[in-house]
């Protein structure tokens, strides 16, 4: 048995702030069981629970959330859906990794498009694509670099120089960008609300109650939470980092925290910037460690950069001050005939890396499954798995499931401290030392 560090809102999540007040919380006060124990309502959470409802619907299944639905990571990340491999996927030489990853992804934006406009979950969802966008010499060598992978990837691209980004971005500041057309752009607190609100019948959802403690005994895994407990014969863990306070991958995640800053909705004389339609969009740095932008279509920029790692999954306050300052500084560079513009808000989301950019999915002990370490890409990465955790959990089959399985593996064991915060933290600063123009 484990005692958990739960997880906690710092209330400056600026997507979740521009929702509408939640009907009160339902916690779980009692004693319960259930067929199926679901931990975490994130994308992974959620997807888990709702495919497993809909394969086993005579079954009992528990989700237990330990803040309300969208306050957590997967209501934190920038609201983008991406179907492409991302990163170091992208990079690799198996052509066939690579196109079961673009089949999980694209799989996974269709399904939440599907429920999208199935539940008319408002959440600003549209496919609006994506630009990756180089600022100086350094970014656009990694443009040409990502041009390279798309051309042997045989993925359909458009590039643009700076004339013609100008009146979509709203600035001149980018020297060039790529863009690619099926990534969807949402709002991830209200998607992530939606997908909760519409959850199968049979499916029993319990917001501020984290699991405390989470044991295995007679055959039953056993949650305790402030004021109550589940106990139940199957687990599916969608917990991400939180997972190893209860000794699942302990020693083989990275807990790492990047942050964004949102602005006020700007007036139509500040969207004059933005001439070309439809007035909104999301850009991604071609050097990773830069700077990603969005404008939404309520009229807010957001810039996201910096990156920070947090073993106890929280951050610094006084550090999130310099941060702020950062961003300032990023947004200012792109527009500066909008300095006058303020933040709304500065927030952070923890995601879960490994040493060897490996995301695991599969089992991690008795009755128990997981899926987690997701690289950044929580979204898209966690939709699908979610869902095929499932599918794997309940014995079915299918070529996705087969295609997960493949394209997944198991984290590196990281070194101990202090050795790993140093070198962790050497590495961040030394990336953001060089990407400094892209910022």
């Amino acid at each position: 048995m484990s005692q958990a560090t739960l997880p906690r809102d710092d209330k400056c999540n600026g997507w979740y702030q521009l929702l509408d007040a939640p009907a009160p919380a339902r916690r779980l006060n009692s004693s319960e069981s259930a067929d199926w124990l679901v931990i975490g309502a994130g994308f992974t959470g959620l997807a888990a629970a709702r495919r497993v409802a809909e394969l086993r619907p005579h079954d009992r299944v528990v989700l237990l959330e330990a803040l309300r639905v969208g306050q957590g990571a997967s209501g934190r990340n920038t609201g983008f859906v991406i179907d492409l491999p991302h990163k170091r996927d992208l990079e690799g030489d198996d052509l066939a990794h690579k196109q079961k990853v673009l089949s999980l992804n694209r799989a996974a934006v269709d399904d939440l498009e599907t429920l999208v406009r199935r539940h008319r979950i408002d959440c600003g969802w549209s496919r609006a694509g994506k630009y990756q966008g180089a600022v100086g010499e350094r970014g656009l060598q990694y443009l040409d670099h990502y041009e390279t992978l798309l051309k042997e990837f045989d993925y359909p691209y458009r590039r643009l120089a700076r004339d013609e980004l100008a009146p979509i971005l709203g600035t001149r500041h980018y020297a060039g960008a790529i863009y690619t057309a099926n990534t969807a752009l949402m709002q991830p607190a209200a998607l992530v609300r939606g997908l909760g609100e519409t959850l199968p019948g049979n499916v029993e959802l319990y917001e501020h109650t984290p699991v405390v403690t989470l044991a295995r005994s007679a055959g039953q895994w056993c949650a305790t939470t402030p004021e109550g407990e589940v106990r139940a014969t199957r687990l599916l863990l969608g917990s991400n980092i939180y997972a190893r306070e209860f000794g699942f991958l302990k020693h083989r995640m990275l807990p790492v925290m990047t942050f964004a800053s949102m602005t006020c909705a700007l007036n139509d004389e500040e969207m004059a910037l933005f001439s070309t339609a439809p007035h909104h969009f999301g850009l991604t740095p071609a050097d990773h460690a830069g700077t990603t932008v969005r404008l939404t279509p309520d009229r807010r920029l957001i810039i996201r950069n910096q990156y920070r790692f947090v073993p106890r999954y929280h951050d610094d306050l006084a550090e999130r001050t310099r941060i702020r300052k950062g961003h300032r500084d990023s947004f200012e560079a792109r527009y500066p005939s909008l300095a006058h513009v303020p933040f709304e808000a500065t927030w952070g989301g923890a995601c879960g890396l490994s040493r060897n950019y490996t995301a695991f999915f599969g089992r991690v002990g008795d009755a128990a499954w997981m899926s987690g370490v997701h690289q950044s890409v929580g979204a898209a990465r966690g939709t699908i798995s979610g869902k095929l955790l499932a599918e794997l959990a309940t014995g079915e089959d299918s070529d996705q499931l087969a295609d997960m399985l493949a394209i997944s593996g198991r984290p590196a064991i990281n070194p101990p401290e202090p050795f790993l915060s140093l070198g962790v933290k050497a590495r961040m600063k030394q990336a953001a030392w060089a990407s400094r123009s892209e910022m």
